[in-house]
């Protein structure tokens, strides 16, 4: 992998963040709601709950450790709700199964296929989204390739995957910036520590843990987040 400051001595400066102004034809930022690392054949009514407490403009199906039968079993009353709720379904890491299930789209670490051969299987309405780390120029790379959104992270401590990279706040305001498609915020994000990244310019921030696992309830950090972004 190639460091951004081999391919330009000039490091980001950090301080872009403070003085990042959003430009108000772009849209606010959005919560982008992940799935925890497993669930239940009741899941789906525990996502509606969350989802009525506060709302979310895209779902992602992240199961680890089961094989596509069991996820593509688990999946269909989630991604029937998703679709009732208006909200964008996504599938984490398989092309294959977002295929298979007709997600609206797939999300893409570094390790999970070239976003050019997702959008071949998948057809020009896909969002297809990719993991960049803390990289501007593998961001750039999925730009290039046509990804729908990128993401960065991660910004806090998570314990829901071991994480290497901790980009700072300015690369959201740099994306915003510079093009069109909008930035996912991932990693460790609460109601309490998401301002920041919402000021430097993240277009959503990507949650999982803050919600599933918060000790008042699923509804209550739904409700956070919704006055946290203003909904």
């Amino acid at each position: 992998m190639i460091d951004d400051d081999e391919l330009d001595p000039l490091a980001l400066d950090p301080g872009f963040a403070d003085r990042f102004e959003r430009d108000p034809r772009r849209p606010a930022c959005q919560l982008y709601l992940i799935s925890p690392p497993a669930i239940d054949a009741g899941f789906r009514d525990r996502l509606a709950a969350a989802l009525d407490a506060g709302p979310a403009r895209a779902f992602q199906l992240r199961l680890k450790g089961i094989d596509d039968h069991a996820i593509a079993a688990l999946a269909e009353p989630i991604q029937r709700l998703c679709a009732d709720r208006e909200v964008t379904f996504i599938v984490n890491d398989s092309v294959g199964l977002a295929k298979r299930l007709g997600a609206d789209g797939v999300h893409l670490g570094q390790d999970d296929g070239d976003p050019r051969d997702a959008r071949a299987m998948l057809g020009p309405q896909a969002q297809i989204g990719v993991t960049c780390h803390d990289s501007r120029h593998l961001a750039m790379e999925a730009g290039e390739a046509g990804a729908d959104y990128v993401a960065f992270g991660a910004f806090y401590p998570t314990s829901t995957k071991d994480t290497r990279h901790t980009p700072e706040p300015s690369i959201l305001g740099w994306w915003t910036t510079l093009f069109e498609p909008p930035c996912v915020a991932i990693g460790g994000i609460t109601p309490a520590n998401a301002p920041p990244l919402i000021a430097a310019g993240a277009d959503f921030i990507a949650v999982s843990g803050a919600v599933w696992n918060d000790p008042q309830g699923d509804a209550a950090a739904m409700k956070a987040f919704a006055a946290v972004l203003g909904h």
